[in-house]
């Protein structure tokens, strides 16, 4: 049975994002469940060894008991086989904020992509916040590059604006003339949308909001125990 997936857009790691992590944890298996971070997005600016260390504390703190942080920072190390089989053995898998672009170059068509997919296939959840849910979508928009580049592709036919309530908000506008036929996921800061166990389907927890650009209608949708669909 395929993995749920959990979108967070962003500020992770505090609050009320305790709301769908918790939430996460329990699909995923429960506290005992092996949980693996991968801090890839964070590695440009000699960052991610910190941030794996904040969500590595934060996870524990919500009772997870096996919490590991791969070192996969590369290219290289995206194919390094003792990460790849953690990866392959994880339950719960959480991709890190950061640099977008780099994040998505070094996963596709990797070894350990591979693994975060096999994982998947038997039941793996796959959890991502800002960068790291940006990429997991069909689409993503490189602010560095100021282009939109073709995602991971676990979410097809969307494209992430993470910190909508923020500055994300702003991209709006500029990627429905890029992608006019792409239906467009705004997730507030502190908020997650995750899978809700129907195909296409999802539930809002968290602080904020989620907002969908579709070609022909916006929607808002606050935290509820309503589900909503992508089309």
């Amino acid at each position: 049975m395929t993995g749920d997936l959990l979108l967070e857009g962003g500020a992770e790691f505090g609050g009320a994002m305790a709301e769908p992590d918790r939430r996460a944890i329990e699909l995923a298996g429960g506290k005992d469940v092996p949980l693996v971070i991968i801090p890839t997005a964070a590695a440009p600016d000699n960052n991610h060894q910190r941030a794996g260390a904040n969500g590595r504390r934060w996870f524990e703190s919500l009772g997870v008991r096996q919490v590991r942080v791969v070192p996969l920072i590369d290219r290289t190390s995206a194919a390094d086989p003792q990460i790849v089989e953690q990866l392959r053995l994880a339950r719960l898998i959480y991709l890190l904020g950061g640099f977008t672009h780099y994040l998505g170059q070094v996963l596709a068509g990797t070894p350990a992509w591979e693994a975060v997919m096999a994982a998947h296939a038997e039941g793996a959840l796959i959890a991502g916040s800002s960068a790291g849910a940006m990429v997991l979508a069909e689409y993503y928009f490189d602010p560095q590059g100021g282009r939109v580049v073709k995602g991971l592709n676990l979410v097809p036919d969307s494209c992430v604006i993470p910190h909508h309530d923020t500055f994300g908000r702003s991209w709006a506008p500029r990627l429905r003339a890029l992608l006019p036929d792409v239906t467009l996921i705004g997730i507030d800061e502190q908020t997650g949308m995750l899978s809700a166990r129907q195909p296409g389907s999802w539930r809002v927890y968290g602080r904020g909001a989620v907002t969908v650009y579709m070609p022909t209608k916006t929607t808002m949708v606050t935290r509820s125990k309503d589900i909503f669909t992508l089309d």
